[in-house]
């Protein structure tokens, strides 16, 4: 656990999921709340549920980018002969 909380603390992992946070969030919030957005039906919480939505993408490459490394740091190593 400690290993991947360090891998997802990396600045080359926080820079790449917020690469993607930043370019699918905008697409995503587009998606779920261009109509609010267009007719300025806009509520006190959806700016927060926007914000969330934006962290997902965060979130999923985060997660990925740790599954691959840490699956390539930890398995065996094929026998070079």
């Amino acid at each position: 656990m400690k290993e991947r909380l360090k891998i997802a603390c990396h600045a080359t992992t926080i820079r790449l999921s917020l690469k993607y946070a930043f370019t699918m969030g905008p697409v995503l919030v587009l998606i779920n709340y261009g109509d609010a957005i267009r007719t300025r039906d806009w509520t006190a919480i959806n700016p927060i549920k926007a914000g969330l939505t934006m962290l997902i993408p965060y979130l999923v490459s985060t997660f990925s980018s740790v599954s691959v490394i840490y699956k390539l740091r930890c398995s065996p190593r094929p026998h070079e002969g």
